[in-house]
């Protein structure tokens, strides 16, 4: 592809491989503009697909977006251009995220091309992971992956860990009474979608797992308070091994910067052939947050855990028609 403007078939390619990305509950947030005369790509905000409930700032909207942007990157890349990125490059258009533009190769991408197999493997798993350590090769080379996006990735340990845990519980514990956390939950869970091809958004509810019976893995219930007829219950890892992302600041440039290093330890995490999920609830309180950062230096915004292990790969979930998220301009 390099040297000769893509067809409209490799752009549709391009931004499906991107839309591929994780995203709160699965909105997809995000639009893509490809701009001819300059082979940019325009990433916008799609904030009709903001939880204003649970994210009221649109943290976490950005965070799936970067996630986006990062497969976005990962496929031009494998393609053989060099994807010139640049974030919120124009203020007076919020929902202006971030350009890609396509340029010759030659300034390297730090092997993202390489990741490219990762990204449709790559599916949140909700299902008990065994109790097999990750190797330290393996956790440095994740955490690597992050900072060369501007982002840390730690696993806490001890009693860190113990804490975080119980974070997560308090979280789910008020979620469970909060009716904005249960509305959307409502509108962005799909408990009548039996396969991927039902839907095109949301988490349908093949993909939620099995309910939480013991352990103590951060598990959100996607089912709410609501009963799923033949839903199976399982018990989960009791040491669980969990990844706090963080940023130094907390602007929605560093929201994009998270998201792409989520994704980028995420596909990484892929090929070593870990499995994955999310637990976003603490991070949805204000007053939960903030205690989950790093007690060593006291520093640094969190902005997702990840739950790590080695276990069964997630089902796919649906997709919006690229159609719908991609505009091709002269």
């Amino acid at each position: 592809m390099s040297g000769q403007e893509p067809s409209d078939e490799r752009l549709t390619d391009l931004v499906h491989d991107a839309a591929a990305a994780p995203s709160m509950h699965n909105a997809q947030p995000w639009r893509f503009r490809y701009v001819r005369r300059s082979r940019t790509f325009e990433m916008r905000a799609d904030f009709e697909r903001a939880m204003p409930r649970s994210d009221p700032r649109t943290r976490g909207l950005h965070i799936g977006c970067g996630a986006a942007l990062l497969n976005l990157r990962v496929a031009v890349a494998h393609e053989g251009w060099h994807p010139e990125t640049r974030l919120l490059h124009d203020p007076s258009d919020p929902a202006l995220l971030a350009s890609v533009r396509l340029t010759a190769p030659g300034i390297g991408e730090n092997g993202l091309g390489a990741l490219y197999p990762a990204i449709h493997e790559r599916h949140s798993s909700r299902f008990p992971f065994d109790d097999t350590e990750i190797p330290d090769a393996v956790r440095e080379a994740l955490s690597e992956a992050a900072r060369r996006e501007g982002a840390e990735l730690t696993f806490p340990t001890s009693w860190h860990l113990h804490e975080v845990l119980e974070m997560v519980r308090e979280a789910e514990a008020r979620n469970l009474t909060d009716r904005g956390s249960d509305q959307d939950l409502a509108e962005w869970t799909r408990i009548d979608a039996p396969s991927a091809n039902m839907t095109d958004d949301g988490v349908p509810e093949y993909a939620f797992g099995p309910r939480k019976r013991g352990g103590k893995a951060p598990m959100r219930d996607f089912a709410g308070t609501r009963q799923v007829a033949g839903r199976d219950a399982a018990d989960f890892e009791e040491s669980p091994q969990v990844a706090l992302v963080s940023t130094s600041h907390d602007r929605p440039e560093d929201w994009l910067r998270a998201g792409q290093a989520m994704e980028r330890v995420l596909l990484l995490a892929t090929l070593e052939g870990l499995s994955s999920s999310f637990a976003t609830q603490p991070l949805e309180w204000t007053d939960l947050r903030w205690p989950l950062r790093d007690p060593v230096t006291g520093t640094g915004y969190t902005q997702m855990l990840l739950r790590l292990g080695y276990g069964p790969k997630g089902p796919r979930t649906p997709r919006r028609p690229v159609a719908e998220v991609l505009d091709i301009r002269p």
